[in-house]
């Protein structure tokens, strides 16, 4: 997908859940933190020339730092993120630079995606398509989480999900196959 056609799936992800044009573009801070990271991670793959490269992501840097400290929401410029990601609320979402997360997925506010682990279990989360991460919760290490799971608010996901699976808890634990086709 091009940077349009990223940013649009975005919007449209916001559209769905309520809002019309001015109400997610000057008032949505999980839209404004998300479309600053799609601009700063295209430059950050796309634009390879030195100097100019240093110049435009030393740019990108301070407008992300801006969005951190307006929205408590940080996405680094290197993680990658599939098409129509939402951000439901803004503050204390944590994203490591590392984590790949798919195509249609939801995180509600407070959410860590981080590193954990010793030695070779040392790593960052994959997290797969239409994933739904509730409030406060924490995914962390080299694990995988599979396509349409539910991570359910405050639970601390520390193994890797299979498919369909809705867990809660600390540490997480399966409760259902359900998926999250009901919240994304």
């Amino acid at each position: 997908m091009t940077l349009l056609q990223l940013i649009q799936s975005d919007y449209k992800k916001h559209q769905r859940y309520g809002g019309n044009f001015l109400g997610i573009v000057f008032l949505t801070q999980g839209f404004w933190a998300v479309f600053q990271y799609r601009i700063a991670h295209w430059i950050y793959s796309k634009i390879t020339w030195q100097p100019f490269r240093f110049l435009v992501m030393f740019f990108t840097l301070i407008w992300q730092k801006v969005i951190e400290m307006t929205t408590g929401i940080s996405i680094p410029a290197s993680a990658k993120i599939g098409h129509s990601f939402y951000i439901g609320h803004f503050g204390g979402i944590i994203i490591n630079a590392k984590t790949i997360i798919g195509d249609d997925c939801n995180i509600s506010q407070g959410v860590t995606i981080g590193v954990s682990g010793i030695k070779d279990n040392r790593g960052v989360p994959v997290i797969g398509n239409a994933v739904y991460i509730g409030a406060n919760a924490v995914v962390a290490g080299n694990i995988s989480i599979g396509n349409n799971v539910l991570i359910g608010a405050c639970s601390l996901v520390n193994q890797s999900v299979v498919n369909d699976a809705v867990v809660v808890g600390v540490p997480a634990v399966v409760v259902s196959n359900k998926g999250s086709k009901e919240y994304i």
